[in-house]
């Protein structure tokens, strides 16, 4: 029998509660989780891939979870792990209509790519990454959001 392997692309710039929560969700769907910590070149990153892949580490330790960082097609990275599934969080209609745009791209490029979506615990649909890190910068303690301690 073939693994059910997702794998759970995004900038991560930080790894969230809300992250986290989709994760352990789809745990109890599929055999295991890579998360792809991935480069943007729309962004510039607040926290290094480094020490991000390392608190996301700590948060799944002995759990089916793996990181990666990459840089290259979602779609593309996804077939190299023998994933057979994207895995997405989606907090509002927003995130649907952008997230839907990319899964047709995904299955154009990888046939039988599937892209399941869960949708976000609603606790946790105000957090954002955008919005933790603005809290952050100007010096409000983000630790409720995240689900490891960010080191001062």
């Amino acid at each position: 029998m073939n693994k059910k392997i997702a794998f759970f692309p995004g900038s991560f710039d930080p790894f969230t509660k809300g992250h986290e929560d989709i994760v352990l969700r789809a745990l109890e769907i599929f055999d295991e989780v890579i998360i792809g910590i991935g480069h943007n070149t729309n962004k510039s990153r607040y926290f290094s891939i480094e020490k991000m892949t390392e608190w996301i580490e700590q948060t799944f330790v002995g759990k089916p979870v793996r990181v990666v960082a990459y840089n290259n097609l979602t779609a593309t990275v996804a077939q190299e792990m023998n994933a057979n599934f994207l895995l997405r969080g989606l907090r509002n209609t927003t995130d649907f209509e952008y997230e839907n745009s990319i899964s047709q791209v995904n299955r154009y490029l990888v046939k039988g790519l599937e892209t399941v979506f869960l949708i976000t615990s609603p606790h946790l649909a105000p957090i954002s990454s955008t919005i933790i890190r603005d809290l952050h910068r100007y010096g409000t303690n983000v630790d409720e959001f995240l689900p490891y301690k960010l080191e001062e």
